[in-house]
Formats: C-alpha cells, sequence, structure tokens
C-alpha cells in the first residue's frame, strides 16, 4: 500500500472521521454511481441503512446529515459548513433533496434514512443505499465501509490496502522504514518527501500541505472565538474564548512562569476538538478524534520558537 501524506491528512467536518466524513464521501460516490450507470434521473428516492457502530450511535455522531450532504453532492472539504443547519432544515420541510445539487427525489427522513445496530459482514460501519424508482423498484443498491480515517472502500473491497505506484523507498513495517533511513542517511521526513514525489510534483504536495496547515489555523481562530454551547444533549459551554480571554488578561505571566506556553499549546488543542464537536471543519490528523494535536504542536512552533517558517511547518 502507497499511503500519501495527502491521504492520512484529509481536510474534514466533524465530529468523526468515521462516523462524518465516510458517510459524507459514501453517499456522494453512491449518487456518482448512479450518474455514471445512467440512473439518475429513473431515481424517484434514495434509502439509506447505516448498519453497526454507525446504526448505534450515528444520529450522536452527525452521520445522517453527512449523509444527507453527501447526497447532495457536497465534499467534507468543500461544503460550507456554516449553512448546513439552515440546509437540513429546508430539505426536513420540503421532505426533498436534489441528487448532485441537480435531481430531485422524495426523501422523508424516517423513511429514507435508517439505524441498524447488526452489522453488515466485512466492517462494523457499514452502509446500504438504495435507488428506488417511482413505483418503489430497487434501481441500483451499493455497500460501503466507512474504516476509518474518512477512508471509504466498497463492498467488494476485502482490504483497504490498495495498489499504487512504485515508490523509490518502499516498506510495509516500522523497522523497513527505520532501516532504510538508516541505509540512505535520510531522515523519515525526507525518505517520505522522496516517495511522494513518486505520486504528484514536489510543488503539489507542498500545496497540498499548505492548504491543510490553511485549515487548522482556520479551525483555532474559529474555535477561540465561537462563543456557545456545543450540540448535544449535555449541552456543555465552549471553552476556548473564556480561557484566551484568560491568557490574553495576563500577558506578563509568560515572563515569569514558563509553564504559560503549555496552556497556549492547550488552547489550541481545546479549540479545534470544540469545533470538531461542534461540526466544524477539521483535519484528520489522522483521526477526528485526534484532530487537535498537530495544530496544537504547530502553533507552537510557529509561535514559540526563533526562526519558525513555512518550510519548518
Amino acid at each position: 500500500m502507497t499511503l500519501s501524506v495527502l491521504d492520512v491528512f484529509k481536510i474534514g467536518i466533524g465530529p468523526s472521521s468515521s462516523h462524518t466524513v465516510g458517510p459524507m464521501r459514501a453517499a456522494a460516490r453512491f449518487v456518482r454511481c448512479l450518474e455514471q450507470a445512467g440512473l439518475l434521473e429513473q431515481t424517484a428516492a434514495v434509502r439509506t441503512e447505516l448498519y453497526g457502530s454507525l446504526g448505534a450511535t450515528g444520529k450522536g455522531h452527525g452521520s445522517g446529515k453527512a449523509v444527507i450532504l453527501g447526497l447532495l453532492g457536497e465534499e467534507p472539504d468543500r461544503v460550507d459548513t456554516s449553512a448546513v443547519d439552515a440546509r437540513l432544515l429546508q430539505i426536513r420541510g420540503d421532505q426533498s433533496l436534489r441528487l448532485a445539487g441537480r435531481h430531485t427525489v422524495r426523501f422523508v427522513e424516517t423513511e429514507h434514512l435508517l439505524y441498524f445496530r447488526k452489522s453488515l459482514p466485512f466492517h462494523p460501519n457499514g452502509m446500504r443505499f438504495v435507488a428506488l424508482s417511482a413505483d418503489g423498484d430497487m434501481l441500483c443498491t451499493r455497500d460501503y465501509y466507512s474504516v476509518g480515517g474518512g477512508f471509504v472502500v466498497d463492498d467488494g473491497a476485502q482490504t483497504l490496502a490498495q495498489p499504487g505506484p512504485p515508490v523509490p523507498f518502499p516498506f510495509t513495517t516500522g523497522d523497513q522504514l527505520l532501516g532504510l533511513c538508516h541505509a540512505q542517511g535520510l531522515p523519515v521526513s525526507a525518505l517520505m518527501r522522496a516517495n511522494e514525489a513518486a505520486l504528484r510534483p514536489g510543488a503539489e504536495t507542498s500545496a497540498g500541505l499548505a492548504r491543510i496547515w490553511t485549515v487548522m489555523q482556520e479551525c483555532v481562530r474559529s474555535g477561540c472565538a465561537r462563543e456557545g454551547v456545543l450540540p448535544g444533549p449535555m449541552r456543555l459551554k465552549r471553552r476556548a474564548p473564556d480561557l484566551l480571554r484568560q491568557l490574553n488578561s495576563q500577558p506578563q505571566a509568560g515572563l515569569t512562569d514558563p509553564l504559560v506556553v503549555l496552556d497556549w499549546v492547550s488552547l489550541y488543542a481545546l479549540a479545534v476538538n470544540e469545533e470538531n464537536a461542534g461540526g466544524g471543519r477539521v483535519v484528520t490528523a489522522p483521526t477526528n478524534g485526534a484532530a487537535g494535536i498537530i495544530p496544537a504542536v504547530l502553533h507552537y512552533y510557529t509561535r514559540f520558537i526563533h526562526g519558525a517558517n513555512a518550510e519548518g511547518v
């Protein structure tokens, strides 16, 4: 398997890479399948069945919302997160949605979005999409699995591993990676850069990483600014804005207490985690559950390390 850094770090939305990012991508993939098969215009409704972990906890993790957005043709890295709630409200009121943004079908959530605790055969995070005609006949059905980190495989896949283009330094274990680094006299980062160069031009990799870093920064800013409570029955208050005000009110503390820097690092991570919990845009790093760690480290680097620069990021 050739896994790129741009596969590991996906731009998506919260609160879960497996329960939100994966289902959205699967739903969009099913609609593309209908288009390619010439079945889109014949489709009167799409029924989505969520199984296993998705069925048991999908409501709390926003899986249904993600499926609806995917059916609309939205992608996790592009969807306007600020408009999601209003769009869902309209869809539920109209009892219809536009597949791929261009073909209107009937949609009644209690009828067309179903949750089952039992699992499909391949993986606990299973989804089944069924396209129905106006007479209720099945036009097409596909099973997909959200296997973690936003990765989606279809029913025919026996493993996540997919053959990729040959790279100069192939490896399958950590020991092999370190052995190659020792033999070549390269750090891990340089060896991985060489492998990435076999997948795309180096400038494209740098541009992709720069966009990921931009999204991480935007996420921290948004999390520090957004007041209120997080979704869900517990009504938890967002804490990042208060922590930011507290740290800004005592700037001199950083001169006398070196541990204040860690309070800033905690703020950066907390801001991202609260954005993730609120369904905002985050970077899977490599999952939504760990989304705050790398942005926090990079913000520490850029703001507290002398000589920090974009290449260092």
